[in-house]
């Protein structure tokens, strides 16, 4: 009886051979389709889609690359020549492309882990501004003066990144300067009112107004508000302003820097110390 899988097709090559590389390489496509499938799921709330289609290529056509130099040995192929060759082609092209790669991989952890998002205004190593787009190997970021900056993803992914729209809410403050002659006391009682009238001035976490220190010229009221954090700058700039206008209304006023001066019983000039000076 003959053995059909024993039948030589060519050389050496047997018909169980060229089975074998059938059964390989359709077993590498279905996992191909698993793996892109799965990660397709994983990624696409989190990966832009024309990125996205790019990894799943990369990850298809690399799993049924490694089953074909997988399966070629099969067909008496000698790979050792191609391996010799494809490592030091790898390795030139790796030396000449450590930073691309670098970026590429940077880009990817990126978006997988997403520390930031398009539209979040953020500071890297002195740049600040807002995320314009994430690509593969870059991150645009447009500062606040409207000029575009590109990053590489590898500089983006190990620098601290200061996101200041992470949070929902963010804080600011102000020092408040007012007269000793004025009422402390009322002139917070003012403040608080201004903040309370603001639309987005929050409740929680509450507002904290308090005197912080009796100054050389003047008693610091210390003022701490919440507001969220897509417009927090907008908040900070208005509430200023109007504490000032209504301050003043009521007749509490932020005084000038000021010094004492007055003069003694010999006629010379005592300043603040009491030092007498000749006149």
């Amino acid at each position: 009886m003959i053995d059909i899988f024993n039948i030589v097709l060519y050389g050496e090559i047997t018909l169980w051979d060229v089975l074998v590389v059938v059964l390989v390489l359709i077993l590498s496509l279905i996992i191909a389709k698993i793996v892109t499938l799965n990660l397709k799921k994983i990624l696409s709330d989190k990966v832009k889609k024309d990125v996205l289609e790019i990894i799943l290529r990369i990850v298809n056509y690399g799993i049924i690359i490694a089953a074909v130099l997988a399966v070629l040995p099969q067909l008496n192929i000698d790979l050792s020549g191609l391996l010799v060759a494809g490592g030091i082609a790898g390795l030139v092209i790796g030396f000449a492309s450590q930073s691309v790669v670098a970026n590429l991989v940077s880009g990817l952890f990126l978006m997988i882990e997403r520390p930031i998002r398009i539209g979040d205004q953020i500071s890297i190593e002195g740049v600040s501004g807002f995320v314009e787009d994430i690509h593969i190997f870059s991150t645009i970021i447009r500062t606040y003066d409207g000029v575009y900056i590109r990053i590489p993803n590898e500089k983006v992914f190990t620098s601290n990144i200061t996101n200041y729209v992470a949070n929902v809410a963010r804080r600011f403050e102000y020092l408040i300067g007012i007269r000793y002659v004025d009422d402390a006391n009322k002139a917070i009682e003012i403040i608080k009112k201004v903040i309370d009238a603001h639309p987005f001035a929050l409740k929680n976490p509450s507002p904290t107004v308090f005197v912080d220190e009796l100054g050389d010229n003047s008693v610091n009221i210390r003022v701490r508000i919440w507001a969220p954090s897509v417009v927090w700058y907008d908040v900070k700039m208005e509430l200023l302003w109007k504490m000032k206008v209504e301050l003043e209304r009521n007749g509490i006023e932020i005084p000038f820097p000021q010094r004492v001066i007055w003069f003694g019983d010999k006629g010379g000039v005592k300043i603040e110390s009491g030092e007498d000076i000749s006149a």
